[in-house]
């Protein structure tokens, strides 16, 4: 009887989030989170010991000039995040490209290469980078 009653409690709410949501709604989200981007990035790492260098090839694949190109990458080893850097990266003209780089120096880096010296965890390293810009139409 109580799984019967939640059950119907949760589809009379179901249905008022769906009323209650404006005609709208859905489609002005979906214009303004489905713009095309700019740019593309190729992520490499150089020497990705206890200290970890991240280069990244920023692209423009537009014929518009990128202003304040910021880069912030995400380290990630065995699935754990040890750390984070930051780069600025400049201006980069029409179909221009332009190198980042940024190390990251963690206590957590550091021990989790420790970690897989002594034979305890394996160190499979993959970095997240999100490039923000501005440009001018």
């Amino acid at each position: 009887m109580i799984k019967s009653f939640a059950g119907t409690v949760l589809v009379a709410a179901a249905a008022t989030t769906l009323m209650a949501a404006p005609a709208g709604a859905s489609a002005a989200t979906e214009a303004t989170t489905a713009s095309a981007q700019l740019i593309r990035t190729k992520i490499d790492f150089g020497r990705c010991k206890d200290t970890c260098r991240i280069n990244v090839r920023v692209r423009n694949i537009s014929y518009k000039t990128l202003y304040n190109v910021k880069l912030n990458a995400r380290l990630k080893v065995n699935g754990r995040n040890v750390g984070t850097c930051y780069d600025y990266v400049g201006t980069i003209r029409s179909r221009g490209t332009k190198w980042a780089a940024c190390t990251v120096r963690t206590r957590s880096l550091s021990q989790a290469y420790n970690n897989f010296l002594d034979g305890y965890a394996r160190f499979r390293y993959y970095a997240y980078t999100y490039v923000s810009y501005r440009y001018y139409r």
